[in-house]
């Protein structure tokens, strides 16, 4: 992959992070850092264990890493529910 690619894919993965966290009821812990992080590992989890499908944008599947970074960021969330219930 390309510098070129990478940054795409960086980008992709943003978005599809913003896209992931509308699909999840909790915010995602630590903000906009996290966020990206999150949908970087998604998409990038997406894109290896679903192929390259639907359609693209430079290099990026975008439906492979849109799924990922859902799968990835309800993860997380649930994760950071269990670990600090809140007190409601």
């Amino acid at each position: 992959m390309h510098i070129i690619g990478f940054l795409l894919f960086v980008m992709a993965a943003s978005f599809c992070a913003w896209i992931a966290e509308r699909f999840v009821p909790k915010r995602i812990p630590g903000g906009f850092f996290t966020a990206c992080m999150t949908g970087i590992l998604g998409a990038w989890m997406g894109s290896n264990l679903l192929g390259k499908f639907g359609p693209a944008v430079g290099e990026v599947s975008l439906l492979p890493t849109v799924i990922g970074s859902v799968v990835f960021v309800s993860l997380l969330t649930i994760l950071s529910e269990l670990c600090h219930p809140s007190k409601a």
